[in-house]
């Protein structure tokens, strides 16, 4: 009597579907604007930091923005190595393109005109 393996098969295939979904996820992500090919300035601060927070973020052109607050998103300061807050990082598609961090009293020295002048070289460096 032959034994029917289907059910075996049937499991192997969907583990190999669940492996390729997991590898392919984690190796897209990189910058954490989602699949944007564009530019993307990020602060990350802490909720203990509001007082720091850069307020004009928002004013910048020509780049999308987003915030992380990393009290409540942990991970995100181990995988962007954020050892002071707030940081700004900048992002031209998956690939951190700058960076600025506070200084030791916890407020960013950079300007939002220092901070957009980058914005404009990497744009200017596409062409």
């Amino acid at each position: 009597m032959k034994k029917d393996y289907t059910w075996l098969k049937m499991m192997a295939g969907y583990i190999l579907i669940l492996l390729f979904m997991i590898m392919s996820n984690s190796a897209n992500g990189q910058s954490p604007c989602g699949d944007d090919d564009g530019l993307c300035v990020v602060q990350f601060n802490a909720g203990f930091n509001e007082a720091n927070k850069v307020k004009w973020l928002g004013e910048l052109t020509d780049c999308e923005n987003k915030f992380i607050d990393i009290q409540t998103d942990a991970k995100a300061s181990a995988k962007y190595k954020i050892v002071v807050v707030p940081t700004i990082l900048i992002f031209n598609g998956e690939e951190e393109v700058g960076r600025f961090q506070a200084n030791i009293m916890m407020k960013m020295e950079a300007t939002k005109d220092e901070v957009q002048e980058k914005i404009d070289e990497i744009i200017m460096e596409d062409f």
